[in-house]
């Protein structure tokens, strides 16, 4: 579908050439790391785009990715303690710019890639949700049908519903097939996830891992399968740790 095909390279120079360069900052946003904090959520460019402007990344997890089992969702509702999506949007998904999403293999968390520093009241959740989703699908040059991430993780560790899971997300570009999309809101290049978000982290990954029978080996960051510093050095890190031997992941 229309969300696998975007422009392979985004140069300063032909934002420049094109008399754009007012309105770049406009095209960032989704998992990638802003040089400075912003205090709107702008139109994203495929955070596999995003290269470490100083600091390298730290190196990926190389692990064996065998046969995936799909397991398919069930669209009806979102799960338990899931906070659904019309509690911050009436907006209905294009289906014509998504494709189904099939069944679930594998799974793949990322940060905003945005600096939180706002309130965590609900409604201020909500707005954001939506001013997410806004830039999502005015996005150009090509727009997306929803928000990108199946779900997102707030500050005060709350899990809200994004695009419904019976669609395909837009979460990295050309491996979104049969991928559930969790984002975290927050830059962790530049701050570190708050406690409550990574209890919940935690606690819904392994949920759906077993709701979908996905292997510690199928479970990425977005950085180990794009060419992107998401999720942040620090929930990187944490990541690692969960899925080491002795981690809550590598258990399940």
């Amino acid at each position: 579908m229309g969300e696998e095909s975007f422009i392979d390279t985004l140069t300063r120079r032909q934002l420049l050439r094109g008399g754009l360069l007012t309105g770049a900052a406009a095209l960032l946003a989704g998992c990638q790391q802003p040089t400075r904090v912003a205090q709107t959520v702008p139109g994203p460019l495929w955070p596999d785009l995003e290269k470490a402007a100083e600091d390298p990344p730290l190196p990926p997890t190389v692990r064996p990715a065998p046969e995936p089992n799909v397991v398919f969702p069930k669209p009806e509702a979102a799960p338990a303690g899931v906070i659904p999506r019309s509690r911050w949007t009436t907006g209905r998904v294009i289906e014509s710019r998504v494709s189904s999403m099939s069944g679930v293999s594998r799974i793949t968390v990322h940060h905003e890639g945005m600096i939180f520093s706002g309130s965590t009241d609900p409604s201020a959740i909500a707005k954001r949700l939506s001013n997410i989703r806004s830039a999502h699908i005015n996005r150009r040059p090509e727009p997306f049908g929803d928000i990108g991430y199946h779900y997102i993780i707030d500050p005060a560790g709350r899990i809200w519903e994004g695009r419904p899971l019976r669609f395909q997300g837009a979460h990295v570009e050309r491996k979104n097939e049969h991928n559930l999309g969790i984002m975290v809101m927050g830059n962790f290049e530049q701050q570190r996830p708050t406690p409550a978000q990574l209890a919940s982290l935690e606690r819904f990954v392994i949920d759906q891992m077993k709701r979908y029978q996905v292997p510690v080996s199928r479970l990425y960051t977005h950085r180990e399968i794009g060419d992107t510093l998401c999720p942040g050095r620090n929930l990187q890190r944490w990541m690692l740790a969960q899925r080491s031997p002795a981690g809550a992941f590598a258990r399940i």
